[in-house]
């Protein structure tokens, strides 16, 4: 009797507007499948078997019962077996490239009877688990260099693993668990190093052959970044210590040498002034230096390195891009940038998907009316590219019903996330957040052309039965967990 009321108190105790939300994405995302799938002379055969259409609705199926299992069993059993999960899936993610077969240069699918299970997918909520574990357990503070080592290292195993099976997409997946690193404690300086990052790659790859104004000897990317890395370290000095004139020295000094070099270079003697800006580089990295040991103070040290680092990430990028990127990698990222047009090549995918969601308009051709889809132009359009279905048969209106409800997914799971009673379902809740962020922002942002291609699937739109009982996997474990902080407030 105690156990029937349990089952009730949790089936009110749970998130429905969730629920409710999961059920109009499943529902949108079947019909986005058949609208990818359909031809024309497939009238009547959307519930076939034989057709994707109809194979969703088995993994649709499967989806709604193996949520109501996760929601059948006690919440403490995931706390209490996710060291146990993790590991089991570390073994068969570096098991998989022996047993799957390749598809497309990836070895990450493993094929069991007729079916192919990608064990990826399923790695993301057994990496949750564990990382909520490991840092509520241990009480980890992620403001600690060593704490946050040791969480780091649980969500790179995994992604390495995931690397080695060529599924580089999958693999940067992992990197939204930063967004709970940063609720849980971890120094913004990390998220400032990581934008920091990226503008050095961006700028210093897309402008690197363009001169600068009237000086062909001056590279305008390598000027600005080594501009930004100025900045940027005169910033933190700033931030990061309390003391204003060593800010003052090494902003004015960085400002007026780069002034006077440009002005001679310009009006008397033409030269490369990049190297008075290294130059400056050097005696800045020398002066930190000699602050950390005259003030005794280790962040001026901190910052030294993050000018050093940055010196050499950027010079380091040219070489990143000529001998570590595959050529496939290389033109996708130089056809991002606006450096070359591919057409028919790495940019085909995503000029076809704009033409596709352009030809929607305002209202969408209507379902199954979508003629860019219906004649295969846009490739992985069930997949990887099925926004653009969306954006064709529903035009306008309807990809911003499908991203307004993404976004009240996203805001409801900060709420649940929030309104934890324990830290272990706070950290897997805000696990769960990330990683349904980075696939919604990465997939549109590609499909729109606004984020490289690399392939990763639309939660509960993209066809395939791996992701959508890995996204159901990761959501329902949540709500199980929610619905028990009733009883969690009691005891």
């Amino acid at each position: 009797m105690a156990k029937v009321n349990e089952n009730k108190g949790i089936l009110v105790s749970l998130d429905w507007v969730t629920i409710i939300i999961y059920v109009a994405l499943l529902a949108l995302g079947w019909m986005s499948v058949c609208g990818a799938s359909y031809d024309f002379d497939q009238a009547g055969n959307i519930f076939s078997f034989d057709s994707r259409s109809g194979m969703q609705i088995v993994w649709i199926g499967t989806s709604l019962i193996l949520g109501a299992l996760i929601l059948s069993v006690d919440e403490r059993v995931y706390e209490t077996f996710s060291y146990i999960i993790y590991i089991a899936f570390l073994i068969l993610l570096f098991l998989t490239p022996f047993l799957a077969r390749d598809i497309k240069g990836s070895m990450s699918w493993i094929k069991i009877g007729s079916f192919s299970v990608q064990p990826a997918e399923f790695a993301k909520f057994a990496t949750a688990l564990c990382v909520a574990r490991v840092i509520s357990a241990f009480e980890l503070h992620l403001y600690k260099n060593k704490d946050l080592i040791i969480s780091a290292l649980l969500v790179l195993t995994p992604m390495v693993l995931i690397v080695l099976q060529r599924e580089t997409g999958s693999a940067l997946v992992y990197f939204s668990f930063f967004l709970m690193f940063y609720r849980e404690g971890m120094p913004g300086s990390f998220l400032f190093v990581g934008v920091a990052a990226v503008f050095y790659f961006v700028v210093g790859v897309r402008y690197q052959d363009v001169p600068l104004l009237n000086l062909p000897e001056v590279s305008l990317g390598t000027f600005c970044v080594l501009l930004g890395i100025w900045f940027f370290t005169s910033m933190m000095m700033r931030v990061y210590t309390s003391a204003s004139k060593p800010f003052l020295i090494v902003f004015g000094t960085g400002f007026g040498t780069t002034l006077v070099a440009f002005l001679f270079s310009e009006f008397v003697i033409p030269f490369d002034i990049t190297w008075v800006q290294l130059g400056f580089m050097v005696m800045m990295f020398s002066y930190l230096i000699y602050l950390s040991i005259k003030d005794r103070l280790i962040s001026y040290f901190y910052i030294a390195l993050f000018a050093l680092g940055s010196i050499g990430f950027f010079f380091s990028t040219n070489y990143v891009m000529d001998h570590v990127l595959k050529e496939h990698q290389r033109t996708r990222i130089e056809v991002l940038l606006g450096m070359k047009d591919d057409p028919r090549g790495a940019g085909y995918n995503v000029i076809q998907a704009q033409i596709a969601i352009g030809s929607g308009g305002l209202k969408g051709k209507g379902f199954l009316n979508g003629t860019q889809t219906k004649l295969k132009y846009v490739p992985e359009q069930d997949t990887d590219f099925i926004f653009c279905t969306v954006g064709e048969e529903e035009g306008f209106v309807g990809s911003s019903i499908v991203l307004i409800l993404f976004l009240c997914l996203i805001l409801r799971l900060i709420h649940i996330s929030e309104r934890q009673v324990y830290r272990f379902g706070r950290i897997y809740g805000y696990c769960v957040l990330g990683i349904f962020l980075f696939h919604v922002f990465i997939n549109v942002g590609m499909v729109l052309g606004l984020t490289p291609v690399i392939g990763i699937p639309l939660p509960f739109f993209s066809y395939g039965g791996s992701s959508l009982w890995g996204f159901t996997l990761l959501l329902f474990i949540l709500l199980r967990i929610d619905a028990a902080r009733n009883r969690m407030k009691r005891n």
